[in-house]
């Protein structure tokens, strides 16, 4: 063999090598793809995805399916450039950057840990939303999530008291809690009125100056329900907000008579407010493609996310543009009887 012939496979070997060794290399990006559906009328491993106490259920049928999105990455797990690549030649999937799931500020853990609160705090609110639909009453209070360590509620409040007032005005939101601390300047003294357990008590607390400047005591809030019956909910390890308003669904066909699909597979994704507000979500274009897989032939489309779906959605799969709660109920309703239309994501 001649020393250019030599020379050449040589040179060709080590290019093949740096290329797999590349195609190898991890890289800061995250794979989106289709996740698992669950049916919230149906059952997850056996379990009810919604059990309800306390108040009459009724049989149903059909499907009401909230949809997911798995990924592959993230940090300390990063994809190799070959998966990367793949992904972008698959139209099912998604290749984003890393920080559009994963914040640079935050670890993988704390992710988890926010999505995980995301989803308690989405089925409350589901559970509000459905029972303002319902026109059941129920009422909410504002309590203490967490207390700032070093801070002036530090050993002055517990996580689970609920603040019955500020400076006298009644603690209506959390919004209002904050308002009233904000008016005073820092060192100033804020006088809550806090309930803990079944006692009632008086604190008085000053505020110090947060980076900005902004007076603050050293909590965060959050809103707790109280419920006529128990609404409890079992997903598995599903994650975020985004089955919100499929939770509401599933919630308001248990708690009235006849199925509310009429024994059709609908599919749909939404955050929910309480007061029955649909909001966007991420990764509408796999969602959707784990509606179809699932069977599905309606898919519920947050009005905020119809114009990114309209751009892939999968045969057979008909788009409905839900702003609320409401226009879910109505929709159903259509494709259960067959008659009337309802409002279909534009095209183009």
């Amino acid at each position: 063999m001649s020393r250019r012939a030599l020379t050449l496979m040589v040179a060709g070997f080590l290019t093949l090598m740096l290329g797999v060794v590349g195609a190898l290399l991890p890289v800061p990006y995250v794979v989106l793809s289709p996740g698992p559906t669950e049916n919230t009328i149906g059952d997850v491993k056996g379990k009810p995805v919604i059990s309800i106490e306390g108040h009459p259920t009724y049989p149903t049928s059909g499907k009401l399916s909230l949809v997911t999105v798995a990924y592959q990455g993230g940090p300390g797990n990063r994809i190799d450039l070959f998966s990367a690549l793949r992904g972008w030649v698959d139209p099912t999937v998604a290749v984003v950057p890393e920080e559009t799931i994963f914040p640079p500020t935050s670890t993988a853990e704390e992710v988890e840990q926010q999505n995980t609160q995301e989803m308690t705090n989405s089925q409350d609110d589901a559970t509000a939303a459905a029972l303002t639909e319902l026109k059941i009453p129920y009422t909410s209070v504002v309590s203490v999530a967490s207390v700032q360590k070093g801070l002036p509620a530090d050993g002055k409040f517990k996580a689970g008291d609920e603040i019955v007032s500020v400076d006298g005005t009644p603690a209506a939101d959390r919004e209002t809690v904050s308002a009233a601390v904000r008016k005073h300047k820092a060192g100033e003294k804020v006088s809550f009125t806090v309930n803990r357990g079944e006692q009632s008590r008086t604190v008085a607390v000053p505020t110090a100056a947060a980076k900005d400047g902004t007076p603050i005591v050293g909590i965060t809030m959050q809103i707790r329900y109280k419920f006529p019956f128990k609404v409890k909910i079992n997903v598995g390890d599903v994650g975020g907000p985004s089955a919100g308003m499929m939770f509401s669904l599933g919630i308001m066909d248990k708690l009235t008579p006849g199925a509310m699909t009429g024994g059709k597979a609908v599919a749909g994704t939404g955050t929910i407010t309480p007061e029955g507000r649909v909001g966007p979500i991420g990764g509408i274009q796999q969602k959707m493609v784990g509606a179809r897989k699932a069977g599905a032939t309606v898919f519920l489309t947050p009005a905020e996310n119809c114009a990114e779906a309209t751009k892939a959605i999968p045969d057979g799969l008909k788009l409905v543009k839900i702003e609320t709660l409401h226009d879910a109920v109505k929709a159903i309703d259509v494709v259960r009887t067959g008659s009337g239309t309802a409002p279909s994501c534009p095209v183009g």
